[in-house]
């Protein structure tokens, strides 16, 4: 999917990356969800596929912390990026936070809160135009709208590409 340069093209993406992700976990079964049989976000890690909806929920989360941040009146330059405690060199690290912090969640609650942190990031799109979204850089050189494709539907494909190959093998 090419990238998005507007509003509508942001929407698209992320409705379509997450109907077809939806369509491919449908296909999990409940039974082999908490298995180890993906290779993780650190080399030579394995994670399971609640553990990659953790990670997904996570980043989806996270980018509405920082909307949440900035409409609380936190200037862009004050909110840690990519988290607190971690810096864009340290995304494996902050994976297994993620894994961690879901570990408690099983598929059906991993899916339900995916699916809410989606809505929220799609109404949040929704209440942005192009102007908030894509007309100047939000994070160092990257627009609000980049930034938030970068966390929802690149990784809703990634994720997609993962499953689809491990769903060849059950």
């Amino acid at each position: 999917m090419a990238i998005p340069h507007n509003r509508q093209e942001l929407l698209e993406a992320i409705n379509t990356s997450y109907a077809r992700l939806q369509q491919d976990l449908a296909r999990v079964p409940p039974g082999l969800a908490r298995e180890l049989a993906l290779d993780g976000h650190v080399a030579g890690t394995r994670m399971s596929v609640c553990d990659l909806l953790a990670y997904l929920v996570g980043w989806n989360e996270l980018v509405l912390h920082w909307h949440a941040q900035l409409r609380a009146g936190k200037p862009v330059a004050d909110i840690a990026f990519p988290a607190e405690g971690f810096t864009w060199n340290q995304l494996g690290a902050l994976a297994q936070r993620f894994y961690a912090d879901h570990a408690h969640l099983d598929m059906e609650q991993l899916l339900q809160r995916l699916a809410l942190a989606n809505r929220q990031l799609v109404a949040l799109v929704e209440a942005s135009d192009d102007a908030q979204l894509y007309g100047q850089p939000w994070y160092k050189q990257y627009s609000m709208g980049r930034m938030i494709q970068f966390n929802t539907s690149s990784p809703y494909a990634n994720a997609r590409t993962r499953l689809r190959a491990w769903l060849k093998t059950v």
